[in-house]
């Protein structure tokens, strides 16, 4: 990741008590905005990374206490900071002491930015460490490539549905990808190896595809069932009636009882979102009626002598 020089809060553009909800929907917005794919203005693609960078700190609870506790320098001072000797004393490690150039003091960059801290110094020297680095020769060190995040715009639809796809990166690189039937929003699919270059013979980072799911003008997605409306003439609500009603992948029919009001909630069972283990949630579809803006002579006719027929009082029924 790139060595942050603005405030992680100022980039997102949230308070410092920001929720998790409101961390995560202001990188969503912006990372749409400033994504390669769709901002062709100089800068942009520094500003994603920027942008991913700030996500992936104040989005984990442990990375955003350090941070909130020591700013810029959060990652030194989470690796534990200073040798095992006393102040001005050895290390063990050819004078290498809180009071020389001791270990917290060195800070390696790569190439995409990324940083090699503390933990990980030590770690090569004693053969563990996070798995990022190791030794490489004499004096060396062989260090992870970064992992890099890019968004996965998808439709209800085309997540639902699932199956390969292919996605061209900003610098041109092109992917087939296997989208999960029924993935979720906010849900990142890997692409091991497909991140930043290692160094030092190390391996490359991973790419991860944020999926973000578009929104859609006929459906509400809640968990895995899915909410629509259907429009209904006054006869077909009051007599009942058969009536389409759209679904992810065409339409059903349903049944609309005699005397439904708007509002009321007709149920299609396993017409909704896939729970990606083979089934489905539900469809339900709320009734509202819908009249003529216009009308025929005759149909005024009509309405007049069920006025006058009628002893129907909606203001009495819905007072009930």
């Amino acid at each position: 990741m790139a060595t942050a020089t603005r405030d992680f809060y100022e980039v997102l553009g949230v308070s410092r008590d920001a929720s998790a909800e409101e961390i995560r929907k202001a990188y969503r917005k912006l990372a749409r905005k400033h994504h390669p794919d769709v901002n062709k203005d100089d800068g942009a693609e520094e500003r994603f990374k920027e942008i991913s960078e700030a996500y992936d700190v104040l989005s984990d609870p442990d990375k955003r206490k350090q941070y909130d506790r020591f700013g810029p320098a959060w990652r030194q001072a989470a690796a534990g900071g200073g040798g095992s000797g006393g102040a001005g004393g050895s290390s063990g490690f050819g004078g290498f002491g809180a009071g020389g150039s001791g270990f917290s003091d060195i800070r390696v960059e790569f190439g995409e930015g990324s940083d090699l801290d503390l933990n990980d110094i030590l770690g090569s020297f004693f053969g563990g460490g996070r798995g990022r680095t190791s030794r490489s020769g004499f004096g060396g060190f062989a260090a992870r490539g970064s992992d890099h995040e890019a968004v996965l715009e998808l439709t209800l639809a085309e997540a639902a549905r699932g199956g390969r796809r292919s996605v061209r990166m900003g610098d041109g690189r092109n992917y087939e990808v296997n989208v999960p039937a029924g993935v979720r929003d906010g849900q990142r699919i890997r692409l091991a190896g497909e991140g930043g270059q290692g160094s030092g013979g190390g391996p490359s980072g991973d790419l991860f595809l944020r999926v973000a799911l578009k929104p859609d003008r006929r459906f509400r997605l809640a968990g895995r069932d899915l909410h629509t409306e259907v429009a209904v003439a006054p006869w077909e609500a009051a007599l009942g009636a058969t009536v389409e009603v759209p679904t992810l992948d065409g339409s059903a029919k349903v049944k609309v009882p005699a005397g439904s009001s708007s509002g009321r909630r007709l149920r299609l069972r396993g017409q909704g979102y896939p729970d990606g283990k083979g089934g489905k949630g539900d469809l339900y579809a709320s009734v509202r009626i819908v009249v003529p803006k216009q009308i025929s002579d005759r149909e005024r006719e009509l309405f007049e002598q069920l006025a006058q027929a009628s002893s129907f009082d909606p203001r009495k029924e819905a007072a009930r």
